[in-house]
This record gives structure tokens, C-alpha cells and sequence, in this order.
């Protein structure tokens, strides 16, 4: 078994965001290349009233997302949905204050708990003088919002997946579905928080919308051939998992045994170790709706970032 770590990959710095239509009134604001913390967000826009989908990790790229909106709308977003509690799709909440913001009922509990812990793991990132600002409504299943005469409906899609509260939001007649976390194009799934078996089942969950535009929750948007990436990569996490568990090797031992395939050229390659470990857990018996266990979470941290030779790179 190799015992060399494998040598971080130095990304260059992020060209800027940008916002692009992508049907009547609805925006994708994009944070390329869509790595650690680079999320996109979404702007709907309709008679003079807008609402978004997230808004970003920093203070300063919060900023720039209140000046793309506040450009497609001279209002102020009236509402702001979460797709789910991670601070690079929340952090810039409180700079939208006339914004409700919406979420599920576990993103603001979970909000709540995780507090401003993201920044300590990137004590060199430029956070700001950013407030945690949680959803003040929240909804169990589903919710219907109207921004002018475009209807949204914001979905629940678990139990667990990426988190346990991961919302979509779809746009029925623009057939536009904004995913968050759940769907990630040219970079890494993350299912540490979530379930392997649970995200495969949420894929199951988008395809059913029928989207012709999907927003994923980083990198460019995509069709919904974007759900077969994904669902690729996490099949063959499981079968990683299989294969290094009846070889009798730990998740990290399997990671550095693993060839990735046609997956290898995906942004945050490291997340393989993670995604191993939760996958590992799945095969001992946990249920895709379980957490795992915070010194296993633990754990699986700092694996990967010996296995990537350092902490993964940061651009936000």
C-alpha cells in the first residue's frame, strides 16, 4: 500500500461571479470554478419583486451578489431560501435585512448549532464581519412562494442526503430546479453529513421534476445529465467501499488504493475519503436517515486532509 500523500492541487485564483439569465426573470449567480465555498445562488425576478436562492460564504462575495440583484431588480429581494444549512449558502444572509428568509425547520436548528464554526477551518479566508442570520420561516415537507406571477415551490428532499435538510427549489413553467448541495457539476459529491444511499435516492426525487435547467449548488449550470455524473461517482464510492472492506482496509487505506475513473478530473478529489467513510458506515448497518457519529465525522477530516497533503484550498 502506497504511504506517500498524494500532492495538493494549487487552483488558481477564481475568475468573479457572474449572473446569467437562464429563462424569463430567473438568474443563476455563479461562482466559478465552484470549489470549497465557491456556491452559486439564484435570482428570480418577476413585477418588481425578486427573491433568492442562497447567498454566499463571504462578506465580500455577499456583497457582490446584493449588487447583481439589486441590478436585475431596483428592490431588494423580498425573500431569501436556503437550500440548507452550510455557511457558504447562508453566511451572507444578514446582508439582505428586508429578506425573510425561508428554510427547513432542520436548517435552522442545524444553523443554529454549527453557528460561524465554517470559518475556523479556513482561519486565512477573508470572512468579513459576517452575522448569522437563520430562517425565520420554516416549513416540514414543502412551500409554495410567488414572486410576481412565477411560482416556486420549495421541496424537501430527504431524509438525509448532503445534510438532513436539503431544499430544491423548482420553477414548474421555467422547468428550471435550483438543487443546492445536492447536485454539484465538475466537482466532488460531499456526504459526510449526509448518506450515500440517501443521495442516491434524492437523485431519484430531481430526475422526477423533469428540469430542463438544473442550478447546482457548484459549477456551471447543467442539464439533467448532470444528475448522471453524480450518480456515477456515488456508485462507485460504493463500490470502493465494498471492495476495501473485504479487503480489510480502512476508508483512508481504500482512498489511496482507488482509482477514480472518469471521476478523477473533478474538482476536490479529496472528498473521496469522506464519502468513503460514510459509505463504509452504510455497509456496517447505519440507515441513510442516521448521522454518523461526530468522532467518525472527525476523523474523516483529518484523514483527508492527510490524505490531500494539507487543507484543501479555499478560495472564498
Amino acid at each position: 500500500m502506497p504511504s506517500a500523500t498524494r500532492a495538493p492541487v494549487v487552483a488558481p485564483a477564481p475568475p468573479p461571479a457572474r449572473a446569467a439569465e437562464i429563462a424569463d426573470g430567473v438568474h443563476a449567480f455563479v461562482q466559478p470554478p465552484g470549489g470549497w465555498c465557491l456556491n452559486n445562488a439564484g435570482v428570480i425576478v418577476c413585477e418588481g419583486q425578486s427573491v433568492l436562492v442562497d447567498t454566499a460564504a463571504t462578506e465580500s462575495r455577499a456583497r457582490a451578489l446584493r449588487e447583481a440583484a439589486l441590478r436585475l431588480n431596483p428592490a431588494a429581494p423580498k425573500a431569501v431560501v436556503n437550500s440548507h444549512f452550510h455557511g457558504d449558502h447562508a453566511f451572507g444572509n444578514f446582508l439582505f435585512p428586508e429578506a425573510l428568509v425561508i428554510g427547513h425547520e432542520r436548517t435552522r436548528s442545524e444553523m443554529i448549532a454549527a453557528g460561524l464554526h465554517l470559518t475556523g477551518l479556513w482561519p486565512d479566508v477573508d470572512w468579513g464581519a459576517i452575522e448569522l442570520v437563520p430562517p425565520a420561516v420554516t416549513y416540514h415537507d414543502a412551500l409554495t412562494l410567488h414572486v410576481g406571477s412565477v411560482r416556486a415551490e420549495v421541496v424537501h428532499v430527504g431524509p438525509r442526503a448532503h445534510t438532513s435538510n436539503d431544499s430544491v427549489v423548482w420553477l414548474p413553467e421555467q422547468r428550471v430546479l435550483f438543487t443546492g448541495d445536492l447536485v454539484m457539476a465538475g466537482v466532488t459529491p460531499f456526504c459526510l453529513m449526509g448518506s450515500i444511499a440517501g443521495s442516491l435516492a434524492a437523485l431519484e426525487r430531481l430526475r422526477a421534476f423533469g428540469a430542463t435547467t438544473v442550478v447546482p449548488g457548484h459549477g456551471p449550470v447543467s442539464g439533467p445529465e448532470v444528475f448522471d455524473t453524480v450518480e456515477g461517482y456515488l456508485r462507485l464510492v460504493r463500490e470502493l467501499a465494498e471492495q476495501g472492506r473485504a479487503a480489510g482496509l480502512t476508508p483512508a487505506e481504500t482512498a489511496r488504493e482507488a482509482d477514480l475513473g472518469p471521476y478523477a478530473g473533478l474538482l476536490d478529489p479529496e472528498r473521496l475519503v469522506p464519502n468513503l467513510h460514510r459509505a463504509f458506515a452504510e455497509l456496517a448497518g447505519t440507515g441513510a436517515a442516521e448521522p454518523l457519529p461526530m468522532p467518525v465525522m472527525e476523523r474523516a477530516l483529518r484523514e483527508m486532509i492527510d490524505y490531500n497533503g494539507g487543507l484543501p484550498r479555499c478560495l472564498a
